[in-house]
């Protein structure tokens, strides 16, 4: 390692953020300038490669493990093992560890998992979202890494997407509120902290990244990684809007997004990511790229690799997700410097931005895991939290058939109660896509409480609670045996373009269900969904109460908290409820606006009518 701390001032950590970034900077070689723009995935990932390739980050895909159920410690293990690789290194630069926690540390079994982000936008509630933002980052830090790619800040304007369910709202402005994740995850800048300038508060914050830019939520039909048709004016005004308010917090790091604008790829789109982000808005961070995003470029998928990182780092890309060919991108990125098609500014510029980030964040002063922080994964606090986001959440489309008589709250002390539904049981189903493995899971993945534990915690001790996931011949029979059903349907987990879906009716014969029983004996329909679905007319009419609580996570005993009457619903819908997938795109600032439910809807207890 170069030099000691007195003739370094790089490694003088009361030196100004900007005079350690020029010192460094003034120091590495070409290929430490390179690594340090070179992320790579932990599968392909041993200390010697960190240390030969001086590379910059290492992250996790969704699904990649130390190994299956591990830790947080032996995350913590690992994530060290791979830092203590970098410190190693001649400049002894430490990596930053990036990691998916969309809805929690959602990667690391046993964390606590949070409702996905639409769920979240029905809470309206900022306050709630900066300190879910707060509970995640130490989680996140207990485990060893250092940066979230959270939050996303889409605006999603087609429910066919197959990431609906990662954005808060279709409206900017509630989008704007929320992004106080930002100030959850990295801490609130003091006033005088300058817009645009990374920030971070201290050891029990992490790294944000607002994603994905620009334009993700509004592509043609939701089509994932598609075309964003829009005039500039109404891309501004949709879609950039919740990043002025990210930028205003000190947010770290951007993502650029798949999709494109007008036919022009993000990744490759000079005017949005350097004049716009980086000149016009003043962004002092580093832009990442998605993925593969590289491979993107180019048809077919991967081909002419080299003129895929010229045009996307020469747009302003800073560190590339590459995540497995390293050698590949390293080689090119070095020809492309050699012979001048990417300057050598625009190489200092990229590794300027990244240096700022890691002395912001207190890489260079605490490089490895703070291990005082494992006893939080998972706390009661934060179970607590999760489960007060479940209730807040919860959006009353119906109660009652009338509305002389409402149906909820239920009475927890009747005789029988039928509890059914492929996912009254299913912890996987309730948390979603990006748990635990990419596109989620189904079963007990993790440490959480679902739908029918929590009922069977909430009902009086002489009440009996009958389950079955599809209702027995016997039982269909023999209804008026029970009080009332409880019947929980709805999507099954998927993840970005594995979610996109034209028809958006409920899987799993879920409507069947719902009919067989609601046409016998009064009936709850609570429904699990990253996105409004098809509602059919008799599931409508039949049921006596129906409940959006969209993916809400680990803590069950949110939803029984409301639906038994012990909290009100205060949910209102983040996005207009169709009628009919011919309607789609559907928003409120529509010309012809007639939805099924309009956005802002939401029933409690006090009113039949909206709250």
């Amino acid at each position: 390692m170069e030099g000691s701390n007195e003739t370094c001032v790089y490694k003088n950590k009361d030196a100004p953020v900007e005079a350690r970034v020029k010192d460094l900077l003034s120091r590495m070689t070409l290929p430490e300038k390179i690594g340090q723009m070179t992320q790579i995935e932990r599968v392909v990932t041993t200390p010697s490669v960190i240390t030969d390739n001086f590379i910059g980050s290492v992250l996790n895909g969704g699904g990649s493990w130390p190994f299956e159920d591990a830790k947080t410690s032996d995350w913590a293990d690992m994530i060290d093992g791979y830092q203590n690789a970098a410190l190693a290194s001649r400049l002894g630069i430490p990596i930053i560890y990036g990691i998916d926690a969309v809805h929690g540390n959602n990667n690391v079994y046993g964390a606590t998992i949070f409702p996905h982000n639409i769920g979240l936008g029905a809470t309206r509630d900022a306050d709630l979202i900066r300190r879910i933002g707060a509970a995640t980052a130490l989680e996140v830090r207990a485990c060893g890494a250092h940066w979230a790619f959270a939050p996303c800040v889409a605006a999603l304007r087609d429910p066919r997407w197959g990431r609906s369910y990662e954005s808060y709202s279709e409206d900017p402005d509630i989008i704007c509120e929320l992004s106080s994740l930002v100030s959850g995850l990295q801490g609130e800048p003091p006033k005088e902290h300058p817009n645009g300038y990374p920030f971070l508060a201290g050891r029990n914050n992490v790294v944000a990244c607002a994603k994905h830019f620009v334009g993700d939520g509004g592509t043609d039909k939701g089509i994932n990684e598609g075309n964003t048709i829009v005039s500039y004016e109404e891309l501004e005004k949709i879609h950039l809007a919740p990043y002025l308010n990210c930028l205003a917090q000190g947010v770290s790091t951007v993502m650029a997004s798949y999709s494109s604008w007008n036919g022009n790829k993000l990744h490759s789109d000079y005017f949005l990511l350097t004049e716009l982000l980086k000149q016009k808005l003043g962004f002092k961070g580093f832009v990442i790229s998605d993925w593969e995003a590289l491979e993107r470029l180019s048809e077919p998928f991967g081909s002419n690799y080299r003129n895929c990182v010229k045009i996307s780092v020469n747009a302003g890309v800073d560190m590339v997700m590459v995540p497995f060919k390293y050698e590949q991108f390293i080689k090119d990125l070095t020809d492309l410097v050699e012979s001048g098609e990417v300057t050598m500014s625009r190489i200092d510029d990229a590794v300027e931005r990244i240096l700022r980030v890691k002395f912001v964040a207190g890489l260079f002063e605490h490089p490895l895991t703070d291990r005082s922080l494992l006893g939080t994964v998972g706390c009661k606090e934060h179970r607590e939290l999760a489960r007060e986001s479940v209730r807040k959440s919860l959006v009353l489309l119906k109660n009652g058939t009338n509305s002389e008589k409402p149906f909820l709250p239920l009475d927890r002390n009747v005789k029988r109660i039928l509890v059914t539904g492929t996912h009254a049981d299913d912890l996987g189903y309730q948390c979603g896509g990006w748990t635990k493995a990419w596109f989620g899971l189904s079963g007990r993945i993790t440490i959480g409480t679902t739908l029918l534990d929590a009922i069977k915690e909430a009902v009086g001790d002489k009440t009996e609670v009958i389950y079955e996931k599809t209702p027995s011949e016997e039982t269909l029979a023999s209804l008026q045996r029970f009080s009332y059903a409880i019947v929980a349907v709805g999507e099954t987990p998927y993840a970005e373009t594995l979610g996109d879906n034209s028809e958006l009716t409920i899987p799993l014969n879920g409507n069947d269900i719902v009919t067989a029983l609601a046409e016998k004996i009064p009936t709850l329909v609570v429904l699990f969904s990253g996105r409004p679905l098809v509602l059919e007319p008799l599931v409508l009419e039949k049921a006596e109460a129906l409940v959006a609580a969209w993916l809400p996570g680990t803590e069950g005993q949110g939803m029984t908290d409301v639906i038994f009457g012990d909290y009100d619903f205060e949910g209102k819908l983040p996005v207009s409820w169709f009628k009919r997938v011919d309607q789609l795109p559907l928003t409120a600032d529509a010309n012809s606006y007639d939805p099924l439910f309009p956005l802002g809807f939401g029933l409690n207890y006090n009113s039949s009518e909206n709250v």
